[in-house]
């Protein structure tokens, strides 16, 4: 019933509003008012810009500075092959009585090498208030295949059982050079090494 109340007494004032504010628009621009074209002044605009030359005043003419004596000739060259002298030096090679062979200097055979150790991850879940400021160890034996990988991971010894698992996850995605021997790739058993875990003091 109020919403009803509302657009009666709404529409008829908003008509009034309509009204009144066209014909106070109408009065204010008074097409009638404007003077005839005829009586209206013309502005002539020019987009041109002149250029006036303006003279140079004090100009100086540069002069060439002239030398006070001539250069020195370039020195004379005597040796056209401009190779280097060298009379008065003379040297002879040693000579060798004995059979030695020096080799070549290259041995290609090498142990494995390691080239990505990754370290372990999400072992923090292993210490407790009573490894503050410790140390925890963890000691590996494991293989390196011709091909550089790391397989049959074993745990030799450990401070914490917890951390074992940590170290040899992290040793099987490790990256090695191969064990050459002879020039070709061999596997290499036996590799023994320590994974220590530093855990602060809070």
């Amino acid at each position: 019933m109020a919403s009803l109340l509302r657009g009666f007494v709404g529409l008829p004032l908003a008509a009034i509003v309509t009204v009144f504010l066209f014909l106070f628009m109408w009065g204010l621009i008074r097409v009638n008012e404007l003077p005839p074209a005829e009586d209206r002044q013309q502005a002539n605009i020019s987009f041109t810009r002149q250029i006036q030359d303006t003279e140079i005043r004090n100009q100086k003419v540069f002069e060439r500075p002239s030398l006070d004596q001539p250069p020195p000739p370039p020195p004379a060259i005597n040796n056209a092959t401009f190779q280097p002298s060298v009379e008065g030096v003379r040297a002879q090679a040693p000579s060798f009585d004995a059979d030695v062979d020096i080799g070549s200097g290259f041995n290609p055979d090498r142990d494995a090498q390691p080239i990505v150790r990754i370290p372990p991850t999400n072992w923090e879940r292993c210490i407790d208030d009573r490894q503050a400021g410790t140390t925890q160890r963890v000691s590996l034996e494991f293989d390196v295949t011709p091909e550089g990988q790391v397989t049959n991971v074993n745990v030799l010894d450990s401070t914490d059982r917890c951390y074992e698992r940590y170290a040899t996850r992290a040793a099987e995605r490790w990256k090695y050079n191969p064990k050459i021997v002879d020039g070709e790739a061999q596997p290499r058993f036996g590799v023994r090494t320590v994974i220590e875990f530093q855990i602060g003091s809070e």
